[in-house]
């Protein structure tokens, strides 16, 4: 039983806590960590009786979207790399089950995520303070462009991207720990934190993070119950900051606020989708799901394909820089309804719970801790901007992190219902 302790649960709990680090030193230790946790969590489920996590409507249709993804592979020009990426995609679904499953074994799990968030987000806060000041951070990063951060991530431009998706996971994770604590001094910590972190995602010049940023703020200000206040002022502090950065160093306002206009309207005469790079990757992708309608072209096979759908020399990428264009141009409808038919789902939802709220109805369904946790995967499925490829590793870490957190949630509200996990709602 020891034994079992330690492998089945403590190694996958401390991978879990450590992956908002790992993702801070690149795809590798964070894809490994996932892995591993996905691993131990099969063979811990052929040892014990674990049928309930996998007998639920959430896996049952992870399932058979990852079945799409091998039909769309195995229908590919290039088979063998498509599937690269969509076998084993299996992974991050069972990574959730055992995110859950830890949970439930042990919630001291989500404190001690909340203070390795809450650390990461400190170094990243003074490193990139650090960095914009002085002209390089810690280790020798110098600004991007001499004057966009990045920190710890060097050339790699998702400073912002980190902070604003983890943002509301850590806010959820402070609403559950204080809720116990009641702790003066987390409270200035988490302050500081919160406002400090939002000026950063400005200073790092990354425009869909500071859009996400709004979303989600705006998202939880109006859902919430108890925090609304706080997270309300935090909010106006942070914008007040950021017109402050606005006005110091103007190159940051350049490129979030005049760059952003000046690409909706390259030329006069025409108005471009977020720019013209992006709009006619839209075009190339959307003439590829013409022709592949049902499975699209195979799993990270724009790349390959967009060269066949030329609209102009914008219009071939690694992928199409948006979710559902993605899907559509490589997983054909079948994949695109699953992701799209989820984001529909969660916001038919939260909009249910926004309108009892107007209403002043008793009804609550999901509490503010769920709401946090929720908004974080509201941003991931966001449609109507552009967006990372859905099948890079790093970024499929970040979309699945808080899924597992909310299986539990949902789950432990009502433990009869287990088949009928989600769809009680």
């Amino acid at each position: 039983m020891i034994n079992q302790k330690i492998y089945f649960e403590d190694i996958p709990k401390y991978l879990i806590i450590f992956i908002p680090f790992f993702l801070i030193t690149g795809p590798f230790l964070s894809d490994l960590a996932v892995s591993v946790v996905a691993l131990i969590f099969l063979i811990n489920s052929y040892f014990n009786d674990l049928k309930k996590f996998y007998n639920n409507i959430y896996f049952k249709l992870f399932i058979l979207f990852w079945i799409i993804l091998i039909i769309s592979s195995l229908l590919s020009e290039n088979i063998f790399i498509s599937l690269k990426s969509s076998f084993f995609y299996f992974r991050f679904g069972i990574f959730t089950l055992c995110f859950w499953y830890l949970i439930e074994k042990n919630k001291k799990i989500l404190d001690y995520l909340f203070f390795s968030i809450l650390f990461c987000f400190s170094i990243l806060i003074i490193d990139g303070y650090i960095q914009y000041i002085f002209g390089q951070n810690i280790f020798g990063f110098e600004l991007y462009n001499k004057f966009r951060v990045s920190s710890f991530f060097g050339s790699e431009l998702i400073l912002g991207s980190y902070l604003c998706r983890f943002f509301p996971i850590l806010f959820g994770l402070f609403i559950y720990v204080d809720k116990k604590k009641k702790s003066k001094k987390l409270l200035f910590l988490i302050t500081s934190i919160f406002i400090l972190s939002e000026g950063l995602i400005f200073l790092s010049g990354e425009r869909l993070a500071l859009f996400f940023m709004n979303l989600s703020a705006i998202f939880i200000i109006l859902m919430i119950k108890n925090y609304r206040k706080y997270r309300f002022w935090t909010y106006i502090i942070s914008l007040f900051l950021i017109f402050i950065l606005s006005n110091l160093y103007p190159n940051s306002k350049e490129r979030l606020i005049d760059q952003t206009i000046n690409d909706f309207t390259r030329n006069s005469d025409k108005l471009y989708i977020f720019s013209k790079p992006h709009n006619d990757m839209y075009i190339a992708g959307y003439r590829m799901f013409l022709d592949h309608k049902l499975f699209g072209v195979g799993v990270r096979q724009f790349r390959n394909e967009c060269q066949n759908y030329p609209v102009s020399e914008y219009s071939c990428s690694s992928h199409p820089h948006n979710t559902y264009i993605e899907l559509l141009s490589e997983t054909g409808i079948f994949g695109f309804i699953f992701i799209f038919a989820l984001f529909i789902i969660i916001t038919y939802l939260t909009l249910r719970q926004f309108i009892s709220k107007f209403f002043k109805s008793k009804v609550e369904y999901f509490n503010d801790f769920e709401l946090c946790v929720i908004s974080a995967i509201l941003i991931s499925l966001w449609p109507f901007s552009p967006s990372g490829s859905f099948f890079n590793n790093w970024m499929s870490i970040i979309y699945f992190f808080p899924i597992g957190i909310l299986l539990w949630q949902i789950n432990l509200k009502n433990p009869q219902q287990t088949k009928n996990l989600i769809l009680k709602y």
